[in-house]
């Protein structure tokens, strides 16, 4: 079981990740990881001395090689329990969503196999019980 709480605002130290709702053209993009056969939203781990605006804006250009794009946050979100069938969070972690729109990319170099722009949500996410969610209340926010 998994459990998902959404909060407009937290303390900037608890955010550890930055998760980018992202599309191009009205079509969503996916980014697929070499070691995985699924799909995920861009996003990823804050590092060290990092705002997490500046996390938000290098995982979108890591995993989606976006050059050209608005970003702003939606709001802030938290995680606890089974993430996927090898993680499972112990304690609430916490991170921020963003919506960005992407007007142009360049080749990717990172562990981003590619990226998928389509015209609807993916089936097979990475993260089934998280991701999906994230969308709703970026929906239920005004943001798609």
């Amino acid at each position: 079981m998994v459990e998902v709480k959404f909060y407009d605002s937290i303390d900037d130290k608890f955010l550890k990740f930055a998760v980018i709702i992202s599309k191009t053209n009205g079509k969503w993009i996916f980014c697929k990881h070499k070691e995985r056969d699924t799909y995920e939203v861009p996003g990823g781990h804050r590092e060290s001395g990092e705002d997490i605006l500046a996390t938000a804006k290098r995982e979108l250009m890591e995993e989606t090689g976006a050059t050209d794009f608005t970003i702003k946050p939606i709001c802030a979100y938290s995680v606890k329990g089974q993430t996927n069938v090898m993680e499972n969070i112990n304690d609430e972690t916490f991170g921020m969503l963003f919506f960005a729109e992407v007007f142009s990319f360049q080749e990717i170099h990172s562990e981003i196999e590619k990226i998928l722009i389509t015209d609807n949500l993916v089936e097979n996410w990475t993260y089934p019980l998280i991701q999906p969610q994230l969308i709703e209340e970026a929906k239920n926010r005004g943001y798609l």
